[in-house]
């Protein structure tokens, strides 16, 4: 009995170690909670680091214009456009008039009208705008200096902060001139004066070709300077010379008359085909009368 007893109470006491052990470990954390945790993590790690200035390219290739595409009648890239203002600002020198210059300008001027059109929120068209103000500021004729300043405002007011907006923002405050030549006029014509002599008078020499100053116009507000050049005058054409016929003298065509005793030349008739040529009669000769006898 006794046995049975402290079996019983050693029983009771595993039993009651356990359920302390059981009710005194820490209750486990629900696995739903960890899952986002790790997820979290794993995204923060694979997501790739984007520079401030490759985002800037990104927004950039949003509206830029493809590098293969071709504009304009002539169907020129924006490096053949860029080219041909960075060539022909060189072939200009000091200033031009040149219409082979002005015709290669104006096929990039039409290139570049269209890929702006295409293209308006393009970058790279701070600088073929930048490119064409420097070429046409070069050209001395009232229109393209007058383009040329519509030009610089296309990039002052569209790109500001840029390279080429900072420099033309530069230019413009120095001052900006524009530069072309007065409309040509006819050169004067020289006069004669009498030298005393009937029929005869003595050309005065023409007066020289140089121009009168133009003055430059007063600018409106908001326009630049104008500095109106003179032009060399016009020379009158020289006329042609009009042909004059020679008189010939009426006797040299008359022909002179034949004395009455010269024997006229008959011709002789032409051998034909078909008939033999005959010889001609040998001639007889005169019969001389016979010499008289003297006594």
């Amino acid at each position: 009995m006794l046995k049975r007893a402290f079996m019983s109470v050693s029983a009771a006491a595993v039993a009651l170690s356990i359920a302390g052990t059981v009710a005194a470990a820490p209750a486990p954390k629900p696995s739903s909670a960890k899952k986002p945790a790790a997820s979290a993590n794993t995204k923060k790690k694979d997501a790739p680091k984007i520079s401030k200035w490759q985002q800037h390219i990104q927004e950039m290739l949003k509206t830029s214009a493809p590098g293969d595409e071709y504009f304009g009648r002539m169907k020129m890239s924006y490096l053949g456009i860029n080219n041909t203002f960075h060539d022909d600002l060189i072939r200009a020198g000091a200033y031009t008039t040149d219409g082979r210059i002005v015709s290669h300008v104006e096929f990039a001027d039409e290139a570049l009208q269209d890929w702006a059109k295409k293209y308006p929120n393009d970058p790279q068209l701070a600088r073929s705008y930048f490119l064409a103000f420097q070429m046409y500021r070069k050209i001395w004729t009232k229109e393209f200096q007058d383009k040329a300043w519509n030009y610089a405002h296309i990039v002052l007011k569209k790109w500001p902060s840029s390279f080429f907006g900072k420099a033309l923002n530069k230019d413009l405050q120095i001052g900006f001139t524009e530069h072309y030549f007065a409309d040509a006029q006819p050169c004067p014509i020289p006069t004669e004066t009498p030298t005393g002599k009937p029929g005869r008078s003595v050309a005065l020499p023409s007066p020289s070709p140089t121009p009168i100053p133009t003055p430059s116009p007063t600018p409106a507000p908001g326009q630049p300077k104008a500095e109106v050049l003179p032009a060399p005058c016009i020379p009158p054409p020289t006329p042609a010379p009009i042909p004059t016929l020679t008189p010939v003298p009426s006797g040299s065509l008359t022909p002179s008359p034949m004395p009455s005793g010269a024997p006229s030349a008959s011709p002789s008739p032409a051998p034909s085909a078909t008939t033999s040529p005959r010889p001609s009669p040998a001639s007889s000769p005169t019969p001389s009368p016979a010499p008289t006898r003297r006594p």
